[in-house]
């Protein structure tokens, strides 16, 4: 199969799912310091920090289940992207308001979890963007019968 024969459609989801994989690894890498910082302290692993790791790897295994290219036809792909757009803005939330107005002052650990918020935000808005194309795909391409009897592929 050349790179011709490919549709213009199926590069840009992959370009998507790329950058989206791509930065929920970063993002697992983030909150995952912190975690593992609480692991050899022997002290518990505050929860926000985990659903972050959570939200990432639920996404990490979403990319790499959407690189089926057979996948992207069915109903359900914009509607659970649907649902991870809105961890995404959750985990947005949660640390936007602990960590956007806190001042980093040298603090490398304020600085990256500073940094981790912004890359929450892109991840929020590239599944934000997944959401809204991926369901114009499956409109533009569901199977559709005729209108009389049904029995027709139009």
């Amino acid at each position: 199969m050349a790179l011709r024969d490919l549709s213009k459609s199926y590069l840009l989801f992959s370009a998507l799912h790329f950058a989206q994989f791509i930065l929920a690894i970063v993002v697992i890498g983030l909150y995952g310091t912190d975690v593992d910082r609480a692991r050899k302290a022997h002290v518990y692993s505050d929860g926000k920090w985990v659903y972050g790791i959570v939200v990432g790897s639920l996404s990490a295994v979403t990319v790499l289940f959407y690189s089926v290219p057979s996948i992207i036809r069915f109903a359900f792909v914009p509607a659970w992207s649907a649902v991870l757009f809105i961890l995404w803005i959750a985990l947005f939330g949660i640390f936007g308001s602990m960590f956007i107005h806190e001042r980093a002052a040298g603090n490398g650990d304020i600085q990256r979890m500073k940094n981790a918020v912004w890359i929450d935000l892109t991840n929020a808005l590239l599944w934000l963007i997944h959401t809204v194309s991926g369901a114009a795909y499956w409109w533009l391409h569901r199977e559709r019968n005729s209108r009389f009897t049904g029995r027709a592929r139009v």
